[in-house]
């Protein structure tokens, strides 16, 4: 199950990077090509810093699919959050809502925690009127 959502995630991630490079417009690079800069200072001092800003929305729905997609993990007998809850933790109280209610919680904390800091991210390369 590891390698299936490691794979999984890792192609739909790398989409996302080659599409925020592609975003990037071609002149960009021809400018620092014209200031003398080698392939690796464009990339990283011009490219991806513009491109950042076309790849974290869609990343952050990324992480959060994966959080989602994590507790899959269950279906073949993996001992994950879901199981520990919803398995180990329900047979020993008894208490169903409870186990359930607090399952549904730790995941939203997980996902709204990820949310926020790919927000405050986000925030932080946008461009800023000037």
């Amino acid at each position: 199950m590891l390698w299936a959502l490691v794979l999984y995630t890792a192609t739909f991630i790398a989409e996302i990077v080659r599409a925020g490079i592609l975003a990037v417009p071609s002149g960009q690079s021809e400018a620092a090509q014209s200031l003398g800069l080698k392939e690796g200072d464009r990339l990283r001092q011009v490219i991806i810093p513009q491109a950042m800003r076309v790849i974290v929305p869609p990343l952050t729905s990324q992480y959060l699919n994966l959080t989602k997609n994590s507790s899959l993990a269950v279906a073949i007998g993996f001992p994950e959050l879901v199981s520990v809850f919803m398995g180990t933790t329900l047979n020993q109280t008894g208490q169903a809502v409870e186990v359930v209610l607090v399952t549904m919680l730790i995941y939203l904390t997980i996902s709204l925690l990820t949310s926020a800091f790919m927000n405050w991210y986000n925030g932080r390369i946008a461009l800023t009127e000037r």
